[in-house]
């Protein structure tokens, strides 16, 4: 049940169906010459949609900006602050429980350390908030390279690599612009730099030379799948 599809009839009916919500975080970042800035955010959409033909879930409207900090020199990168992102968070699990939503997965396209820990920070001041409410944070990143291992080919794929442009090149492949070039970012141990792009020209940190639509579609099914699962075990958990 997608969350701009329904209306308040279909809400409330589905609301005897079930209680749980995914909610889509992505980013609006580089990936690279070859893919869109909304990368991120599409993975985590079309995952979500995948999972609601599954089984009977709300999926919220992605949230399209992150907190991206190796990338906020590249063009096209759009970053909030992690206060933004934690208030927004707050703002929305608040309203979504006044609805009658109780179980809620936080789905993140955009891996980024600090975008993470202000996700997972929200989601434990939220738990102390509402002890009648169940609550996880996961990454397609986590979910893509655990299930994927016998299809990826990479060993350290990270960004705009073998494994995003395989998922695009399979769900969005119009918007595949050329072939990406195998790069990492070469940034110097402990040192913060103002000038991130001259450690990370390309914003590629993988090998997308590896990529296919088939390796997107079969890693899109095993995350799908994994989701699935991992559903069913918030569901039913109990401390």
């Amino acid at each position: 049940m997608l969350f701009e599809n329904i209306t308040m009839t279909e809400f409330e009916e589905g609301l005897k169906k079930t209680r749980t919500v995914l909610i889509p975080f992505g980013s609006t970042e580089e990936h690279g010459s070859h893919l869109p800035l909304s990368t991120d955010t599409l993975h985590a959409i079309e995952v979500g949609r995948k999972l609601a033909e599954k089984r009977p879930i709300f999926v919220a409207p992605p949230i399209h900006y992150g907190v991206c900090r190796s990338t906020s020199r590249h063009p096209g990168t759009v970053s909030i602050t992690t206060e933004t992102l934690k208030s927004l968070i707050l703002d929305i699990v608040t309203s979504m429980r006044n609805q009658g939503l109780r179980n809620f997965i936080f789905l993140s396209g955009h891996a980024g350390g600090t975008h993470m820990a202000a996700i997972q920070d929200a989601g434990e001041k939220l738990m102390e908030l509402f002890k009648d409410i169940r609550l996880a944070v996961l990454t397609e990143y986590q979910l893509a390279m655990e299930e994927g291992k016998g299809i990826i080919e990479t060993s350290d794929d990270a960004h705009a690599g073998e494994i995003e442009t395989s998922r695009i090149m399979h769900s969005h492949p119009q918007l595949v612009k050329g072939a990406g070039k195998k790069e990492y970012p070469n940034f110097p141990m402990g040192i913060l730099v103002r000038d991130k792009r001259r450690f990370w020209p390309g914003g590629v940190w993988g090998n997308p030379e590896l990529a296919s639509a088939e390796k997107g579609r079969m890693i899109e099914e095993v995350v799908v799948n994994a989701l699935d699962r991992f559903v069913d075990v918030l569901e039913k958990w109990e401390e």
